[in-house]
Formats: C-alpha cells, sequence, structure tokens
C-alpha cells in the first residue's frame, strides 16, 4: 500500500459479520458493511447503538469476537505488527482533542512520526504543512490551553494526517463545538477527504454530517438497519447498496421524504 496521500489514495473497507460483546453486553451483531475507496460514509445511531465500537473495529482499537474487518485486504490484527499497520493506514480524530498539553500544536502533530521513525526534520516540515493546510500555520507554537475549542481540533485533524492516511476515522468530531465552529471543522474534514482522496468513516448524531456524507448507514442496538446506496464517485448516485443482506436500504432521498 503506498504511503502517498494523494487522489485515489483511499482504501476500501469491507466488515464481514463483525460482533462483539463486552461481558454481558452485546455491542455488535453479525455487522457487515462495504466502504469503498474515497467513499465518505456517515455511522448514525442513538447512544449505545455501536457506532464508537464499529469504529473501533474498523480501526483496529479493539478485536471483534467474531468477524473480520479488511482494509484493501488487510486485516489489521492479522498483521505481523498491528500497531505498525494501524498507524500506516489509519487516522483518528475523536470528539476530544486529546492532545497533550504540554506540547505545541505543531510537537501534538508530530507525535504519531515519531512512533514512524520520521527524521526530526522531516517531521518538523510536514507538521508545519500539516497546520497550515487546516488554518492554523501562525499558531504552530502555541501550547493547546492557549488555542479555542475549534483550533485545538483542528489540531487533532493535522495530527491524524502526519502519517498521510488511507482512511480517516472520525468518532463525533463536532460534539464538543458549537455549531459555528462544528460547521468549519466539517468543511475542513471533508475538503481534506476530498482533497487527498481518502476514504472517511464519521460517528456523529450531527444531521449535517449525514446531509456532506456519499450516505448515512445507522445502528440500532448493534445491528445495521438502514444505508442510503454508494455512489461510484462521490456525490453520484448508484443504484445498488452495500450492506448485510439483511439490511434494509434506504436512498437519501427517501429519508429525507
Amino acid at each position: 500500500m503506498s504511503q502517498g496521500a494523494g487522489a485515489g489514495a483511499g482504501a476500501a473497507v469491507i466488515v464481514d459479520r463483525v460482533s462483539k460483546s463486552f461481558g454481558q453486553i452485546s455491542a455488535l451483531r453479525e455487522v457487515s458493511l462495504k466502504v469503498e475507496a474515497g467513499e465518505a460514509v456517515a455511522i448514525a445511531g442513538r447512544s449505545g447503538s455501536g457506532k464508537s465500537t464499529l469504529l473501533s473495529l474498523i480501526g483496529g482499537l479493539e478485536q471483534s469476537d467474531t468477524g473480520e474487518v479488511l482494509i484493501d485486504g488487510r486485516a489489521i490484527w492479522k498483521e505481523p505488527r498491528p500497531a505498525r499497520a494501524r498507524r500506516e493506514i489509519v487516522g483518528f480524530v475523536f470528539q476530544r482533542h486529546l492532545l497533550l498539553g504540554t506540547l505545541s500544536a505543531r510537537a501534538n502533530v508530530e507525535v504519531p512520526l515519531i512512533g514512524a521513525g520520521v527524521h526530526r526534520a522531516e517531521r518538523h516540515t510536514r507538521a508545519r504543512s500539516l497546520l497550515e493546510e487546516v488554518g492554523l500555520a501562525d499558531r504552530a507554537d502555541h501550547l493547546p490551553h492557549e488555542l479555542s475549542g475549534g483550533e485545538r481540533q483542528r489540531v487533532a485533524v493535522a495530527r491524524a494526517l502526519a502519517n498521510r492516511p488511507h482512511l480517516l476515522l472520525a468518532d463525533e468530531p463536532t460534539g464538543a463545538l458549537d455549531s459555528h465552529t462544528s460547521e468549519r471543522v466539517l468543511d475542513l474534514l471533508f475538503g481534506l477527504r476530498d482533497s487527498l482522496g481518502m476514504t472517511m468513516i464519521v460517528v456523529s448524531y450531527d444531521e449535517a454530517v449525514g446531509a456532506r456524507a456519499d450516505r448515512t448507514v445507522t445502528l440500532i442496538d448493534g445491528r445495521i438497519q438502514s444505508a442510503a446506496a454508494p455512489s461510484s464517485a462521490p456525490g453520484e448516485p448508484r443504484p445498488s447498496p452495500a450492506v448485510s443482506p439483511s439490511s434494509p436500504t434506504t436512498s437519501r432521498s427517501a429519508r429525507a421524504g
């Protein structure tokens, strides 16, 4: 898999009959989903429906009890070095920015590059370039407490892109932001997805995410209940859905009606 982040660099994702339980609680039940390379998918559902668990399984942060997740044909947990495979393929953005308070914005963006063994000079260059891309070049040397909530989240986005991922996973990226700042962060995420060609999966309660995504997948009690038909290219309709056979399919226009 190439490490470049140019057009067409998105990863195809296959979730095949995945289940996950925590003790007596069944978080996901026989979930199947296909996401095309370069597609932007929103995952919706009530609290406790399994959205974040599904995202963690796709990103290799958790292992499923049954079933399999493949990213461009690779099962992260079957790789000889799962953490390295995850770092090479996936970028994460969380609801809370999770920045290190004692490090500047630039140094926070460099953190994943240290684990990847990137030379110091290249780390500096790449971090400053990413901060410029998210509109924070002039805030590179500021500590997190010196930044606004929206600025901290934009630093988190830059950090997620540091290793030039093919798959960007965002878990409630606007959940802690006001509506104006949320719109700016979504502009940034979807703009970067379009320019870099990444695949993007976003968990969110925010209806604005579903409106921008190529389709929305809805989870209820650990099962996929509906999903809009995927498009052959972002914004272009296609009739055939890519969800588990037992799950009904709802187009975006039908949901809107």
